[in-house]
């Protein structure tokens, strides 16, 4: 597959005065003659409600079907036809090795060295397996530090590990919350609070994103509180991977897991991944649920009784791979080698500024504002999403979007999330979008 580095080397060609925005038509289509990654759109399937191509801005949620994915299903449905169970050792991508074709494709896009990546399960599964790992609680060091209104799975998996340790999850786990009468959390607070609680913190675990608010925490910086604390931290990546800039090595995070059906665009309930850094991954010491794929991959058919933990994130495997789940993954992930992550990035956070420009233009035409942006503004604070809180009617508004073949999200009490992918958004999305908005609450 050809990539195409060469459509800048920074971010800087994506830069733009946003007072020299328009909220014009024109203006948006030029924008979009003048993206280098405009072709990429016709890679999806973009749907259709009531016989009109939708406005999509829900890739924060369930990314688009790339239109290859079909056909890379046929193929892998095609090696089983052809070679029943030798198409473990045969075929086009043999599937003992299939799994090993994701590392490198996910190593840019997550910051990572190829063996710190492994490629398994859903995202709750693999908190779970790694929580197993790194959470060890102690009588002195037990408790859990997390954002408030965290994902409803990671809640429940910071419990239920609390509850496997004979603990009180409400004594367990701390909640970062945000400063009163905001909406984001700052990160020196989550700082504050693991300083605070120092050498009774066992575990930071953080969405690297927030699913509610679109925020983006300072990974690097709670990772070094972590580890100043003597804590470990992971994050659940979730929102995060696909959409910004990640250098987990770099950073040295210990951990981390995400899923695939959104940014990566992988389909619903498509296999998700974990991330588990260099200096763990050949510590055979370290307490992990043992399965049969997480073993040593040359004695793995001698069928022996002794676990020998393969010596990469891949130790951390349980079961052998969701083939034809993976077709989807490998689909998606060879539109993105194509793209280049550094072009997609670019294109997000100029995405992510006109988008801004044209929801604070509504609210100045309008008689009073309506939409109140909880999403931090700054460009390293947001990916794809932005989230409005309607002041009012909200729900009757989200319907009035979805009857003008507008996709986006709703979440309780008052929150539209709407997330302009790079991959198949354009600008005059953004800007058809406006005006449906607009004519609705002006």
């Amino acid at each position: 597959m050809h990539t195409y580095p060469f459509f800048f080397d920074s971010l800087s060609l994506f830069n733009i005065d946003k007072n020299m925005f328009e909220n014009t038509l024109a203006f948006a289509q030029q924008l979009d003659k003048e993206d280098p990654l405009n072709r990429f759109r016709e890679k999806f399937y973009i749907p259709f409600i009531s016989g009109k191509e939708s406005i999509y801005f829900t890739g924060n949620s369930l990314g688009l079907q790339p239109k290859t994915a079909q056909d890379y299903i046929l193929d892998d449905l095609e090696d089983w036809a052809n070679y029943g169970v030798e198409g473990h050792f045969h075929g086009r991508n043999p599937w003992t090795k299939y799994h090993e074709m994701f590392p490198p494709k996910l190593a840019p896009i997550l910051g990572a060295l190829e063996e710190e990546i492994v490629v398994m399960n859903q995202l709750t599964i693999n908190l779970h397996l790694l929580l197993i790992t790194f959470y060890r609680p102690t009588k002195d060091r037990y408790k859990i530090i997390c954002e408030a209104k965290a994902f409803p799975s990671d809640q429940y998996a910071l419990q239920s590990q609390a509850l496997i340790a004979g603990l009180d999850p409400e004594k367990v786990i701390i909640e970062v919350t945000p400063r009163d009468g905001e909406q984001s959390i700052r990160n020196e607070d989550i700082i504050a609070t693991i300083k605070e609680h120092g050498n009774e913190v066992a575990i930071v675990i953080i969405g690297g994103v927030n699913y509610y608010t679109g925020q983006v925490f300072d990974m690097n910086a709670i990772t070094a509180a972590a580890r100043g604390a003597g804590a470990f931290c992971g994050f659940d990546l979730a929102h995060a991977v696909g959409n910004i800039e990640l250098k987990l090595h770099d950073w040295n995070v210990d951990f981390a897991c995400w899923c695939s059906y959104k940014y990566l665009n992988s389909g619903p309930g498509a296999v998700a991944g974990a991330f588990i850094h260099q200096r763990h991954i050949a510590d055979k010491s370290l307490v992990r649920l043992r399965g049969w794929w997480g073993t040593n991959k040359q004695t793995r058919f001698k069928m022996e009784k002794e676990f020998d933990a393969i010596p990469t994130a891949e130790g951390w495997m349980v079961s052998n791979s969701p083939i034809l789940n993976m077709s989807c993954h490998k689909a998606s992930l060879d539109i993105f080698d194509e793209a280049g992550y550094k072009n997609i990035i670019a294109k997000m956070k100029k995405l992510g500024a006109y988008l801004f420009f044209i929801l604070d233009d509504i609210n100045a035409s309008s008689e009073k504002k309506v939409i109140e942006i909880i999403t931090p503004r700054n460009e390293n604070e947001h990916g794809c999403q932005v989230s409005m809180f309607m002041l009012e009617k909200g729900k009757e508004i989200f319907e009035l979007l979805k009857n003008n073949s507008v996709i986006v999200d709703w979440r309780e009490p008052n929150v539209i999330r709407l997330a302009p992918v790079p991959l198949y958004n354009t600008f005059e999305d953004i800007y058809r979008f406006g005006e449906i908005i607009k004519s609705i609450i002006v």
